[in-house]
């Protein structure tokens, strides 16, 4: 199935929502929203329609109005995630949150009000993302039943994104000192709408049975915390040429990893614990850090788990006659894994 019914859909969607309102701030808002739709990986919508197409499914229009639905409705996260975290770049340029903050200097506000601004306009932004999803997926098409089902799913997926969302705040602001937790938010956060979410709505669009949904749920959820473990790896020890990712953002954010969960409870911790959220951290210390969590452990212990819950994905789904497909995926991230360490 060709990207081209995603981004057809995608397209649509701006456009239709291009006149809702005749005010110059709705025009900039929509226009920051499309822009901050734009050049992303398209991670969800691939998984979604391969799966759906090896499933059977033949429907490419509805498949691309679902798909673009998982996007808008990533593109909402991911704009208000910006605002939480307090970020105005992304992607190498400026954010919703940072465009409108620009703006505003322009106009001559101080900085605190300018940032203000910006957040506001990430805010209304993300929340209309977010609407734009579940009324894309309600409009996509298929069946009632179809359809009543995925928004069940997505509905779902709101809510465990949510409270991984303020479970990761939290647990940067007082520290995570529970592996279990660190894990569990990281599934919350990541996992259930980026992995487990497209692929039952994939086989809930092909007519899958309850059995293979759940499968490829369960598949989903697993690999999904793999990834993200791989993405924590990269965070800390990967090369910003090949990841895109500065080894400093994490330190500097104060991000409770598994790789600092586990950390805390080695005799390396004094000496990470006043790096961990210090905005001053530069790249001599980051390498310290890096030298610290090889020497008492961490590092290994992350890769030995992602490389376990691949494994465990794999396992899930062996039954399935989409299973060759499904390992692809499971190898890629093995390697990833490999590859860094």
């Amino acid at each position: 199935m060709s990207a081209g019914a995603v981004e057809d859909a995608i397209a649509r969607f701006f456009v239709d929502g291009a006149g809702r309102v005749g005010s110059a701030d709705h025009d900039a808002l929509w226009s920051a929203l499309r822009e901050a739709a734009e050049g992303g990986k398209r991670i969800r919508p691939m998984l979604l329609t391969t799966v759906y197409e090896a499933l059977g499914g033949t429907d490419e229009r509805v498949a691309g109005e679902v798909a673009a639905a998982l996007e808008l409705l990533h593109t909402a996260f991911v704009v208000h995630d910006d605002v939480i975290d307090g970020d105005t770049v992304r992607r190498g340029r400026p954010n919703v949150s940072g465009t409108f903050a620009g703006q505003a200097r322009s106009f001559g506000l101080a900085a605190e009000r300018a940032a203000r601004y910006g957040d506001a306009a990430g805010i209304l932004a993300g929340d209309l993302a977010l609407a734009g999803a579940v009324r894309t997926l309600a409009l996509c098409g298929a069946g009632h039943e179809t359809v009543r089902r995925m928004l069940d799913l997505v509905d779902r997926a709101l809510h465990v994104t949510a409270a991984g969302e303020l479970t990761d705040v939290r647990l940067g602001m007082l520290g995570g000192r529970d592996l279990t937790e660190t894990l569990t938010m990281e599934e919350h956060k990541t996992a259930v709408y980026s992995f487990e979410l497209p692929l039952q709505l994939a086989a809930v669009l092909a007519g899958s049975d309850d059995a293979c949904t759940e499968a490829l749920g369960r598949f989903g959820l697993l690999l999904g915390v793999a990834f993200q473990l791989r993405d924590d790896l990269d965070g800390m020890f990967g090369d910003r040429a090949r990841t895109g990712k500065s080894a400093l953002s994490d330190l500097r954010e104060g991000k409770c990893t598994p790789l600092m969960t586990y950390a805390r409870d080695t005799d390396a911790w004094p000496e990470i614990a006043p790096h961990l959220g210090a905005e001053t951290v530069d790249e001599g210390t980051a390498a310290r850090v890096r030298d610290l969590l090889l020497a008492c452990g961490a590092r290994r212990f992350v890769e030995d788990l992602a490389r376990g819950y691949a494994q465990a994905a794999s396992e899930v789904v062996a039954h399935l006659t989409v299973a060759p497909l499904l390992q692809e995926w499971v190898t890629a991230v093995t390697d990833e894994v490999r590859s860094a360490a």
